[in-house]
């Protein structure tokens, strides 16, 4: 159910005082003091008794957007449409930003509230002392009864709304009940839910609640139990969580962590990860986000206070390591929290580092032997979470899952192991390891560990399914296809101009859009793409349309390593010669000086696979696949190594612009 600080009739709302209307929204706000806020609903309620004074039907004043942490100004339910209305008293311009916002609240509403799906749906953006312009009423190419924001002043508000009533057919009107009680189910990103996760909100209003995504709660309830159960008991437990890509790995063990930030439970959890990129964003994206919390609330925070806070919650495993490294006591968190915890490094690659980059000599763990033992040094309870994904190690020497279990077996036997049965699937080669284990450890199996849904795209729960299935040759992904494209748009192309031309053309408001390529792409440099231009990751991911490094300027590219843990909206995935289809199976190359040679390490050919895997499963609503043509004077690009990829998935089914 959405909430609102004021609902009414429009008949019962013309009758009113304004002042009547503007105590109870004032109540209902508990921002009674705050005199801005006041005369701006002071300002639209005087506009709207003289909009409305010849229509029926129902207006809400604030109506949330929980997602987005907003409130839409008004909301009008006029016979069979909803009118979303956006406020800038005083503004004289239509400025872009503003533009997107009331988009974005249209298309919030459009994507999750169930009510909305099929109702035709009115962005109005009133600049209220804006000049007097001509509006078009136009449909977006979605076909989903969502036009194009509408910009008027508010003298020429009326006129606006009569028009969209006289253009479109008149329906059943809009029972205002059955609206505001429909079920909203929204698929934050991982960016959205840390904030709104941070800002204290609960995981269930802001994600999904729907029968199929029911086991996110259910496992972030199962972790929960097992820490108290630690706690209670004086145990030392690890759990791992496996899940389909996208399926809120992340999510589960952001929500343990802001769970247990009270300092005075002694309880407190810290989120750790190896991917710097998504860590990075996350601070950056929280750094901000805290700024202007603090700001509304009247007070002054600077950057460095903001982040430093920030760290406390999220770190990278490194940094973690390497303190604990320094002080040999306890660490001060009770509960670690590992994401894509199959990244860790091998014994191996760990004491090479140590040795070359931090000077130790005589380090003998791997990543996962020395992690536990951290946790290891508090004599009363601890527990580690380890959040798995499968089929995505993507770096030399990230040891898969495989290796936590062989720690616990070698050097920590008396640690209580929970983990998920689907932990025997193929994609996390984990099967020996978890039989070794059970001879040694207590081992404890339970399905709530398991994410089964993919929550990255509310459009695509079998996206993940889909690209398993590509990467494998498996001709059943002709028939996942079918039942996908309908919902989550996949097209083929063999120009990188198109394919930017389609990225532009579907998304709407401020949805994201960016290319994403293999690390190993390096003869996409013909075609402006440069893999070894680094970018900055953080600008890439939160910066607007206005910001050249930012990823809607389809300018700049990111890799597995920048996108992993992320997503984008709509993506642009442009193949190279890297990873060639063939009738005996996929051909991995890697460039070196002037010439592709084959990949013959197995280790090296599968982190190219998962670099394909990682890339083709960034995009929550929609992505179109770019396999060039080649170059037949270009020895590096012949058009062998493109052609039969590009045929590959054209025989699939995918549509080809």
């Amino acid at each position: 159910m959405l909430n609102f600080y004021y609902s009414d009739s429009i008949s019962s709302f013309l009758k009113k005082l304004p002042e009547t209307i503007i105590g109870e929204m004032a109540i209902n706000s508990r921002l009674g003091h705050i005199t801005t806020e006041l005369y701006a609903w002071e300002y639209q309620i005087s506009v709207l008794k003289e909009v409305l004074t010849k229509h029926d039907g129902h207006l809400f004043f604030e109506f949330s957007i929980p997602r987005m942490g907003k409130r839409i100004d008004c909301l009008l339910l006029i016979e069979n449409i909803v009118f979303i209305l956006e406020f800038k008293v005083g503004e004289k311009e239509f400025h872009r930003h503003n533009i997107e916002q009331v988009w974005d609240y249209a298309l919030d509403l459009k994507n999750f509230h169930k009510p909305s799906h099929n109702l035709l749906l009115v962005p109005i953006l009133i600049a209220t002392h804006a000049r007097a312009s001509s509006f078009q009423i136009i449909t977006t190419n979605h076909n989903d009864n969502l036009i194009n924001p509408i910009h008027t002043n508010a003298q020429d508000l009326a006129n606006a709304i009569n028009s969209i009533l006289d253009y479109f057919d008149c329906g059943e009107d809009i029972s205002a009940t059955d609206y505001v009680n429909g079920s909203y189910s929204p698929t934050p990103t991982i960016i959205e839910a840390a904030i709104s996760l941070y800002n204290n909100h609960n995981v269930a209003d802001i994600t999904r609640n729907d029968a199929d995504a029911t086991n996110l709660n259910h496992t972030t309830d199962y972790i929960s139990k097992t820490i108290e159960l630690a706690k209670k008991e004086g145990k030392k437990i690890i759990c791992f969580v496996t899940g389909v890509p996208g399926a809120g790995k992340t999510l589960v063990g952001l929500k343990v962590a802001t769970d247990h930030l009270d300092k005075q439970k002694g309880n407190t959890s810290v989120f750790l990860s190896g991917n710097k990129p998504l860590v990075d964003i996350l601070q950056e994206a929280l750094t901000r986000d805290r700024i202007i919390q603090e700001k509304l609330k009247g007070n002054k925070l600077t950057k460095k206070q903001a982040r430093e806070s920030v760290k406390a919650f999220i770190q990278i495993i490194h940094h973690y390591r390497d303190e604990y490294l320094r002080d040999p006591k306890a660490p001060y968190d009770h509960v670690a929290i590992f994401d894509e915890a199959q990244r860790a490094w091998t014994k191996a690659q760990t004491v090479k580092f140590m040795q070359q980059k931090k000077g130790v000599s005589g380090f003998l763990f791997s990543e996962p032997e020395f992690l536990i033992s951290c946790l290891n040094r508090h004599p009363d309870w601890a527990v580690v979470v380890c959040l798995v994904g499968g089929g995505q190690e993507i770096n030399t020497g990230e040891a898969g899952i495989s290796e936590w279990l062989a720690a616990v077996k070698n050097q920590f036997p008396h640690w209580e192991t929970h983990i998920s049965p689907n932990l025997f699937d193929s994609e996390y080669s984990a099967h020996t390891a978890i039989k070794e284990l059970q001879e040694s450890s207590k081992v404890v199996y339970n399905d709530n560990l398991h994410l089964s849904v993919s929550m990255r795209s509310f459009r695509a729960e079998h996206l993940s399914k889909l690209v398993k299935q590509i990467l494998d040759i498996d001709e059943s992904a002709r028939s996942t296809l079918a039942q996908l494209q309908d919902k989550y748009p996949i097209v083929l192309t063999r120009s990188v101009e198109r394919a930017k031309e389609w990225l532009k053309s579907k998304a709407r408001g401020s949805e994201r859009y960016g290319i994403v390529v293999s690390s190993q792409a390096y003869r996409l440099k013909p075609l402006a793409i440069d893999v070894k231009t680094p970018i900055n990751h953080v600008n890439w991911f939160l910066d607007g349309k206005d910001d050249i490094r930012s990823s809607y300027f389809l300018e700049d590219v990111a890799t597995e390593f920048q996108v992993q843990g992320l997503e984008l909206d709509w993506a642009c995935v442009t193949w190279d010669g890297d990873l060639r289809f063939s009738d005996d199976g996929w051909k991995t190359f890697s460039f070196v000086g002037n010439e592709w040679q084959k990949i013959h390490k197995l280790e090296r050919q599968k982190y190219l696979i998962n670099a394909y895997r990682v890339l083709l499963t960034r995009a929550r609503q929609g992505m179109i696949i770019v396999v060039p043509e080649g170059k037949v004077d270009d020895h590096t690009r012949q058009p062998d190594f493109y052609n039969p990829t590009f045929n590959y998935l054209k025989s699939l089914g995918f549509k080809v612009v």
